[in-house]
């Protein structure tokens, strides 16, 4: 936290008024945010700064990381997208973005529904509730099965190979998915890794296991940590986008403790911090980790993915537009 000296020090930037017109664009309104005060509006303008200098570097390593539940969501076009445009190098999620990836790729339909719902009803009628988004069950677990089962069978006459990394795995899924949103299909496509260290929590990790009962497959996760431990041994500088808590944003901060922590950071979360809990710890707390460094340039954003993320990569594309 900055210390001021003085009070002419300290109130150098008064409140602005700012005003929305039509045909406003968005990096134009990010830019009132800056100026204007509002809470969280500024938090996101400060969020928009530090990925721009993030994403012009070209000796930056640029992690993303997200839980599952936004798969389940429109926003996993814009994540798509996020890695098509180059602005992510490294993935690190759960099992179950796998899980809500391959179910939509090959033609699982989600549903809107409510928060408030009869979930006894739900579960009699065969349909999963995700918050307010509605999974049928064939949507689900025996289509993620069926899918799983046959790319792995496809894979491994492919390739000959006993043992797999998750990394290697998934990209091998992504070469065999034709969904343009798909994001295991784009970072395949753009040479983006994806290491998901929980992929036994869910359908998909539990398929991998059921398969491997039957065949001689196995999964190596050390090879994963292994690569992990070379990008950020030999990164020169490194950032992260971070959407929610939990593993995939503690391996992000796990990893790069090992390098003297991150030089960038964006936090966005709805998780409360009183109870401790990693999702609820704010960036601050992992300087005194090592896993965030001292002088790195970072912002804890408290709002929810589904609306804050589209307007901070909107604003940002725009940004980068100007700058090529």
């Amino acid at each position: 936290m900055k210390e001021f000296k003085t009070r002419r020090e300290l109130l150098k930037e008064p409140v602005s008024d700012y005003r929305v017109y039509e045909g406003m664009r968005v990096s134009e309104l990010i830019e009132c945010f800056s100026k204007a005060g509002g809470f969280m509006a500024t938090h996101i303008a400060r969020a928009v700064d530090i990925l721009e200098e993030m994403c012009v570097r070209e000796d930056c390593v640029k992690f993303l990381s997200f839980p599952a539940c936004i798969i389940a969501t429109g926003l996993r076009g814009v994540i798509a997208d996020m890695i098509r445009r180059g602005l992510v190098d490294i993935i690190i999620t759960t099992g179950g973005a796998i899980d809500h990836d391959i179910a939509r790729s090959f033609g699982g339909l989600y549903y809107h529904g409510e928060f408030f719902m009869d979930d006894i009803m739900l579960q009699e009628l065969g349909v999963h509730r995700l918050g307010n988004v509605l999974v049928p069950l064939e949507s689900y677990g025996p289509l993620i099965e069926k899918v799983t089962w046959t790319i792995l069978e496809d894979i491994q006459k492919a390739t000959g190979r006993k043992v797999f990394s998750v990394r290697e795995l998934l990209e091998e899924f992504g070469r065999r998915i034709s969904d343009e949103n798909s994001i295991l299909r784009v970072a395949a496509e753009q040479g983006v890794r994806i290491y998901v260290p929980g992929i036994i929590d869910s359908a998909f990790g539990t398929d991998l296991f059921t398969y491997s009962q039957l065949h001689d497959f196995k999964i190596d996760l050390f090879l994963d940590m292994k690569e992990l431990a070379d990008i950020v041994w030999e990164a020169k500088c490194t950032g992260a986008l971070m959407i929610g808590g939990g593993i995939s944003k503690h391996h992000v901060i796990w990893w790069n403790q090992f390098r003297g922590g991150l030089d960038y950071a964006v936090y966005i979360t709805t998780a409360t911090e009183y109870d401790g809990s990693l999702s609820g710890a704010r960036l601050r707390e992992a300087i005194s980790w090592g896993k965030l460094r001292k002088r790195a340039k970072f912002v804890t954003i408290e709002g929810e993915a589904t609306v804050v993320l589209p307007l901070i990569v909107a604003a940002l594309y725009d940004r980068l537009r100007k700058k090529s």
